[in-house]
């Protein structure tokens, strides 16, 4: 087939350290298999491979986010169209089989059928350093959560002086004086109970140093990758972060905002039969993303007026609580994907910042004009709170008062 001008598609199942790529022409005939190393090497001579059979038109790979993120991210700097393709189903596993060729060519099938048609991640992005990130903080932080109910139960069973001494207080003040006892070399059940806790009292400092480091990196990553989300209403860096990884750095590959809720599970699935008409609850997509919207929900639902006339005309339609907040989550997930893929401009803090110092305002005088507290502006303008309609309407009273000709 090399030299042909016929239309080809590849499917790859991938592994650790051998891919096994199948090719299909147009109405899914099996033209070839081959396995190829998992490195950069095997990837070029593998995409090679696949335009030697002809013209390549796409490609299906499974485990774009696992074993085949390297094999996707090279395949797309090359120009090739690769689509993410989900496990063939169990059904078909049972009539066919199960081997690496097997997965391979059902892959290819799905991409030349048009059945696959998932774009992967980019994975080359700050999105991408979000998602590493937040690896890291999810295993601090159940670290850090064991160490603390440890330190909590070795008190309740330690003796009864260094129990006295402890007990009533809060988990801050314990885990200090815990990390500053003296315990000696006496051989004493006392003596190894201190030093005991005083290990995991150190231990529980240094994971809390690092979970605000963590958080740090977390929080500059995001209003570098995307402002605007960061600054909507009821939007933190945490949620933020976990919004902007399930939509990754390539977020244009969301077609529509239904598909961003589909992803999000927060979108109703048809569940009608003969006469009967009805959606129920989509329990799949990314749980993560489903709970970020569950949370901007909640806090809106106790800070935004607009979100508050809202339920209780709701309410008064009958709908209970938890109706409510899935028809909140998904009109969330249709701002979020606006944000996402096209996001407004906000306002430079740090120039902000610049404005008042050259016109002389403090921050007390900053904040009565606009009513708010002189944290708040310090917070906006050093990129520690991120709040769109606050820094617009601080550079709104700033333009107003100091006008200057070059924009913001």
């Amino acid at each position: 087939m090399s030299g042909t001008g016929v239309e080809v598609f590849g499917g790859v199942d991938t592994h650790r350290d051998t891919h096994v790529a199948a090719v299909v022409d147009r109405v899914g005939r099996v033209l070839g298999c081959e396995s190829f190393v998992a490195d950069e090497s095997g990837y070029g001579r593998m995409v090679a491979w696949f335009r030697t059979r002809g013209t390549l038109v796409r490609v299906g790979v499974e485990g774009t986010g696992s074993y085949g993120a390297g094999l996707a991210r090279y395949m797309a700097a090359a120009g090739v169209d690769v689509v993410e393709v989900m496990r063939p189903n169990r059904q078909r596993r049972r009539a066919r089989g199960k081997s690496d060729q097997i997965d391979a060519e059902a892959a290819a099938q799905a991409a030349a059928s048009g059945q696959a048609t998932a774009v992967p991640k980019s994975g080359v992005g700050p999105v991408e350093c979000i998602r590493m990130l937040r690896v890291a903080r999810r295993s601090a932080t159940k670290a850090r959560s064991q160490a603390a109910n440890q330190i909590h139960s070795l008190v309740v069973t330690a003796p009864e002086p260094l129990k006295h001494q402890l007990k009533g207080m809060s988990l801050k003040a314990m885990v200090g004086v815990c990390s500053r006892s003296r315990p000696g070399d006496a051989q004493t059940t006392v003596a190894y109970a201190k030093k005991t806790l005083r290990h995991l009292a150190r231990r529980y400092q240094a994971l809390d140093a690092e979970i605000t480091d963590l958080e740090a990196d977390i929080r500059r990553l995001c209003a570098e990758a995307n402002p605007a989300l960061l600054a909507a209403n009821g939007v933190g860096p945490d949620t933020a972060s976990v919004l902007l990884t399930a939509a990754g750095d390539n977020p244009e590959r969301m077609k529509t905002e239904k598909s961003f809720a589909a992803l999000c599970g927060a979108n109703p699935i048809q569940a009608s039969s003969g006469q009967t008409i009805r959606h129920r609850v989509n329990r799949g997509g990314n749980r993560q993303a489903n709970s970020a919207l569950w949370r901007i929900a909640i806090t809106r639902m106790r800070t935004d007026q607009t979100t508050q006339d809202y339920v209780a005309r709701r309410t008064a339609e009958g709908k209970n609580k938890r109706e409510i907040i899935r028809c909140l989550k998904r009109h969330i997930a249709r701002e979020i994907h606006r944000l996402l893929t096209n996001p407004p401009p906000t306002p430079d803090c740090a120039r902000l910042r610049t404005r008042r110092l050259h016109a002389q305002i403090t921050l007390t005088h900053a904040a009565q004009q606009i009513g708010t507290h002189p944290s708040r502006i310090s917070a906006l303008e050093t990129g520690r709170d991120h709040n769109h309609q606050l820094a617009t309407r601080y550079q709104t009273w700033l333009q107003t008062h100091q006008p200057d000709p070059s924009p913001i």
